[in-house]
């Protein structure tokens, strides 16, 4: 989809989810969600009282043999309270799908795995859970939670723009008064926030386009933002009329998506992306309400597989510079993400903890789902930050040939791939415990979960 900005080597910005969250301790008492709201780790849970002894009658004559006491009723172990480890797992995938897409550009990981289409699917999961609670007080929570991180990310790279010259009030594409009110967004994202188009020299240290990278994937706050506040709305008439409320935001793509109804500027693209994850948010309250799990799979997943064969048939017909990039084609990105998150959630396993050979990605999956807006606001810029520090490998002297500088140059974006992580690990340690104190956690480092377990089992 088209938002007016690049991030990475891709045309459009694709970004990760601002809703990382922690997690049960070791003894299942869950920690506050980002939306203040524990995870159930299935339906049910909570212990059941075993059945009490038997015990043999009082008698005033010759007291008969006590039988023996009867076996206490073995009670089931109670079910622990905490993450959905499945749907953590997906949160983390998505994750690291949209930092390589950004890296590389490859539009066929659109295809592979919609994470846009699962992020808002969870989110909206998670936040029919939590209105449970008063609507308003649910939207306050979740917009705490988010503003902090991104004020501090806005905080940076304003001041990067600025110190390079930008001035918005004589930007060709922000000027004037409104320019310069627009600057609103980086504190609440209800638009699109201004940048410059280029900033500082071709020589300088980042590219010039390195503030288009960094706030190109901020247009996803805007559209979660718009979500959360129109999520009670969209839950009561999801009660009411699950179903034409779960197709309509694909009828709203077909008309606003498709050109067939043109909505000019940065509204036509904030209604855009609503439309076309509006459908996959609903089907977020579909899997907290169970109904998903009233449909036979067998016909939910034919079902789904029609609507994405539908999305490649549309994008084949529509393809744009970047061929098979789902995100250039409204119609196909909402048809294919649709049926995709229908057959992730149909199959959703429900795992309190993660199975077989996934345990050993536990701790990663953990921190990645605690500094999810952390990792999401900051890949992008600290993307572009690995190109300066991959430069500094020609001056090494045993690169100094030119086998030496070509084996840089033929392997330059799995260097950047390489050094993205620890860059982002050092943003985690560095600004990560922002998001703990939006949420009114002690701050916390490395929340990868160990650091509380330990702590948990030693005390035991």
């Amino acid at each position: 989809m088209t938002h007016g900005y690049t991030t990475g080597t891709g045309r459009d910005p694709e970004p990760a989810a601002p809703y990382g969250t922690p997690y049960a301790d070791a003894y299942g008492t869950p920690y506050a969600d980002m939306y203040g709201a524990p995870h159930a780790g299935g339906p049910g849970g909570g212990g059941v009282p075993g059945t009490p002894y038997a015990v043999g009658q009082q008698h005033t004559t010759e007291p008969a043999p006590t039988p023996e006491p009867a076996p206490e009723a073995a009670a089931p172990a109670p079910r622990k309270p905490g993450r959905d480890r499945y749907l953590d797992l997906l949160r983390s995938i998505a994750l690291v799908r949209v930092v390589v897409y950004h890296l590389f550009g490859w539009a066929w990981l659109s295809v592979l795995f919609p994470s846009m289409g699962v992020m808002f699917a969870l989110a909206g999961s998670l936040m029919a859970r939590s209105l449970k609670r008063p609507a308003l007080s649910v939207i306050r929570s979740r917009v705490r939670r988010l503003l902090p991180p991104m004020w501090a990310f806005g905080a940076v790279a304003l001041a990067m723009m600025f110190a390079s010259g930008w001035n918005p009030l004589d930007d060709p594409d922000h000027g004037d008064t409104w320019g310069l009110l627009s600057l609103f967004n980086y504190i609440v994202p209800i638009g699109a926030p201004p940048y410059p188009w280029h900033s500082g020299s071709p020589s300088g240290l980042l590219d010039e386009t390195w503030a288009v990278q960094a706030a190109g994937p901020l247009w996803y706050l805007r559209a979660y933002l718009w979500f959360v506040i129109a999520s009670p709305l969209l839950l009561w008439a999801f009660r009411r009329a699950p179903w034409p409320t779960l197709l309509a935001p694909l009828g709203l793509t077909a008309i606003v998506g498709t050109g067939l109804v043109k909505i000019p500027g940065e509204t036509g693209n904030a209604v855009t992306d609503f439309a076309v994850y509006g459908s996959c948010w609903v089907l977020g309250f579909a899997h907290n309400e169970g109904l998903l799990k009233q449909i036979p799979r067998y016909v939910a997943v034919s079902l789904a597989s029609l609507v994405m064969a539908f999305g490649l048939w549309w994008a084949s017909g529509h393809l744009g510079a970047d061929g098979w990039d789902l995100n250039d084609i409204p119609m196909a990105q909402a048809a294919w993400s649709f049926g995709f998150v229908v057959i992730l959630l149909q199959y959703s396993p429900s795992w309190q903890e993660l199975p077989g050979r996934l345990a050993r990605w536990d701790k990663l999956v953990t921190l990645s789902n605690n500094r999810a807006v952390t990792i999401y606001l900051w890949h992008n810029l600290l993307i572009m930050l690995t190109v300066p520090i991959v430069d500094l490998l020609y001056r090494l002297p045993f690169m100094q040939s030119a086998r030496g500088a070509d084996a840089i140059t033929e392997a330059y974006s799995l260097w950047m791939f390489a050094l993205v992580w620890p860059l982002i690990g050092l943003m985690v340690l560095a600004v990560g415990w922002i998001e703990d104190l939006a949420a009114k956690r002690k701050p916390r480092l490395w929340p990868n979960g160990t650091k509380r377990s330990t702590g948990k089992r030693a005390s035991a």
